[in-house]
């Protein structure tokens, strides 16, 4: 099975600079075991559909899946007791795992990989993304897209920058609907085990989420930011790019980082501060 790890926050105090620099060169990330993965995935029986698979395929591309009724492409691997129902697509080299159900109308892209005990939900767009085990993703999610990443070139032009890297999501996540998630550019955007992602939240490119982190409704994360562990955001909190949230951070609904937090607590306000300072604030506004 995969296994996911996270690196940890340093102590805080005078290791904060290390931190920031090793989450601005890119070693804050998963690492992710991905060949002990590939290596060890057979949950269970697996069914390769294809050339040296099913003689009865007759060389289709896709075929009818057995449980369920999706389409399942003649290259993926599909655990046996996946169910991809009516309407959903499996494409080339996906790898989905034991007790896995796709909902209708989901597309699971090629090379994607679902872990055991997964639930994807109706209309979910997964690309260029691994999710672990016992994850929920609902209605509408998209993961794995390519980030809003471009350049102004010297006649003024937007040019699009390269998206090549993945989105990977850890253990016991739950995904909102239509919530979305891109891939990274350079560095994999990354998403602690256990974190709660509530509905119609927006994750950039290259950010990096601790383990146990909750978002709430309409969150927006911009790219490369790096939040640490035991987090929670309140809804409709913005996080801008590059920034760094320490762990045990709680951030007030409306709030909006534009500054690296670099010790635990709870803020709010615009620009978020520690939130004594912002009920002070908000109550001076209405003195007499």
């Amino acid at each position: 099975m995969m296994t996911l790890y996270l690196r940890k926050l340093q102590p805080l105090g005078s290791s904060i600079r290390l931190l920031l620099e090793s989450a601005r060169e890119g070693r804050f990330n998963f690492e992710c075991r991905m060949q002990s993965r590939l290596h060890n995935f057979s949950m269970g029986a697996y069914e390769e559909i294809g050339p040296g698979g099913d003689a009865k395929m007759n060389h289709q591309e896709f075929q009818k899946w057995h449980h369920g009724g999706g389409m399942v492409h003649a290259l993926a691997r599909v655990n046996s007791t996946a169910q991809i129902e009516v309407g959903a697509i499996v494409h080339s080299k996906a790898m989905i795992g034991e007790d896995v159900l796709v909902g209708s109308g989901t597309i699971v892209g090629p090379s994607v990989t679902i872990g055991r005990s997964t639930k994807i939900g109706y209309n979910v767009s997964l690309s260029n993304c691994t999710i672990g085990e016992s994850c929920v993703v609902h209605s509408g999610a998209c993961i794995g897209q390519d980030g809003f990443g471009f350049y102004v070139d010297e006649h003024g032009i937007m040019i699009k920058k390269p998206q090549l890297l993945n989105a990977v999501i850890g253990d016991h996540v739950e995904i909102g609907a239509n919530t979305c998630i891109d891939r990274g550019s350079w560095r994999d955007t990354a998403i602690g085990d256990s974190t709660k992602i509530d509905n119609l939240v927006q994750i950039g490119h290259n950010v990096v989420i601790g383990k146990s982190c909750m978002l709430c409704g309409q969150v927006g994360i911009a790219g490369s930011a790096t939040i640490g562990d035991f987090v929670t955001l309140g809804g409709r909190a913005a996080v801008r790019d590059h920034v760094l949230i320490v762990s045990k951070v709680r951030l007030a609904a409306n709030s909006c980082v534009i500054k690296d937090i670099k010790e635990p607590g709870d803020f709010g306000g615009f620009p978020a501060v520690p939130i004594g300072r912002w009920r002070r604030q908000i109550a001076s506004q209405f003195r007499p």
